[in-house]
C-alpha cells in the first residue's frame, strides 16, 4: 500500500510539474440559448429579469441581450405584472411598483411567460417564507503572528419551527454587494442541507459568520472583514427548494479550487433550470426564476464599543 501511494504522489507531482504550456482548445460551435436571469423579490422597489444569450465559452465579452421580448408574471389570484422593456439596455425588463405596491406574497404561486425570438416559455415558483433577521453583532478575534486582529460580524436569525424552508442570504458591506462565488451563503432550514435536522433554531455558526468578506492586501496579508466607520445589511431572501439546488449547483460550478487540486475536484457540467419551452421540440432556455420574500437588518461598526463577547 505504501509503494503504491508513493507512485500515485510521484506520478501526481509530475503531472503538476509538467502542467507549465497554455492550451487553448478548440470547441465545437454551439447553438446560441436563452438565458434568462428572473430572481424577483418582495422588496417595494422595481423588478429587473435579464434575457441575455450564451457565447462560446472563451469569449470575453458581455452576454447580448435579447430584444423585443414579451415578459409577464401572473400569480394564483389572476394578479398579472408586466415586465417592459428597458430603453437603455437591451434584453432588460421591468416592472415598476406603484405606492405601496409589490410583487409577491408569501405563499403564492407565480408563473412567469417569456414570448423571445418565436419561442413561448413557462416557469413557476411559489414564495416561501423567511424569518425576521434579529440582530447583528461584531466580535474580536486576536490575531498572531501570521494574522493581525479580526473584527467578524454575524447574524442572528431562528429558522420557522416546520422543515423545508430553504435560503439565500446576501450581505451588503458598505452598500457593495458580496458576491464572490466563496461568499455565496445558502441554508437549508437553519444548516447547510437537507436531512441536517436544524428546523425551527437558529441558524449555526458557518451560516451565521457567511457574511464575512476575507479579502487580502497586494501582499497576500488578511485583511479584517469589517472596521470601524464599516456598514453592514443582511438579507434573507426565501428559496424555492429547486432554486436552493440550482444556487448550489452554481456555487460547486464556480467556487473552484484550481490549481493542483482541481485534479480532484468536481467536474463541471450543466446546471439545472426551472424554464421550459411550451414546445417540446422548440429551442430550449437556460437560468432560473424564483420569487422571494426578503427579511432584512442593518448596522454599523460605529466604534470598539460595538464589539461584544457573545
Amino acid at each position: 500500500m505504501k509503494v503504491v501511494t508513493k507512485i500515485v504522489l510521484i506520478a501526481a507531482a509530475m503531472i503538476y510539474w509538467a502542467c507549465e504550456t497554455v492550451v487553448f482548445p478548440e470547441l465545437s460551435p454551439a447553438t446560441p440559448v436563452l438565458v434568462v436571469d428572473a430572481w424577483i423579490t418582495n422588496k417595494p422597489e422595481p423588478q429587473v429579469i435579464k434575457l441575455t444569450k450564451t457565447q462560446p465559452y472563451f469569449e470575453n465579452t458581455v452576454p447580448p441581450g435579447v430584444s423585443g421580448a414579451q415578459v409577464e408574471i401572473e400569480d394564483n389570484e389572476g394578479n398579472l405584472f408586466v415586465f417592459e422593456e428597458s430603453d437603455t439596455l437591451a434584453g432588460l425588463y421591468v416592472w415598476v411598483p406603484g405606492t405601496g405596491e409589490v410583487l409577491g406574497q408569501t405563499g403564492r404561486t407565480y408563473t412567469l411567460r417569456i414570448t423571445a425570438e418565436g419561442e413561448s416559455y413557462l416557469s413557476s415558483a411559489r414564495m416561501g417564507r423567511v424569518p425576521p433577521v434579529d440582530s447583528i453583532t461584531f466580535r474580536k478575534e486576536p490575531g498572531n503572528q501570521f494574522v493581525p486582529d479580526l473584527y467578524l460580524a454575524e447574524f442572528w436569525a431562528t429558522d420557522p419551527v416546520e422543515s423545508g424552508d430553504t435560503y439565500w442570504i446576501k450581505t451588503f458591506k458598505n452598500s457593495t454587494l458580496l458576491n464572490k462565488p466563496s461568499e455565496l451563503n445558502l441554508a437549508y432550514d437553519a444548516g447547510f442541507s437537507r436531512g441536517g435536522n436544524f428546523s425551527g433554531v437558529v441558524f449555526i455558526a458557518p451560516i451565521r459568520t457567511g457574511i464575512n468578506p476575507f479579502d487580502q492586501d497586494k501582499d497576500g496579508n488578511f485583511l479584517s472583514p469589517y472596521v470601524v466607520g464599516d456598514s453592514l445589511y443582511v438579507e434573507i431572501h426565501s428559496l424555492t427548494e429547486a432554486s436552493f439546488d440550482f444556487l448550489t449547483q452554481v456555487a460547486l460550478q464556480t467556487d473552484r479550487p484550481g490549481g493542483f487540486a482541481e485534479l480532484f475536484a468536481t467536474p463541471l457540467a450543466n446546471v439545472s433550470t426551472n424554464i421550459v419551452n411550451v414546445n417540446p421540440s422548440g429551442r430550449k432556455a437556460v437560468g432560473f426564476f424564483n420569487v422571494a420574500a426578503v427579511s432584512g437588518l442593518g448596522r454599523k461598526f460605529a466604534s470598539l464599543d460595538d464589539v461584544t463577547n457573545r
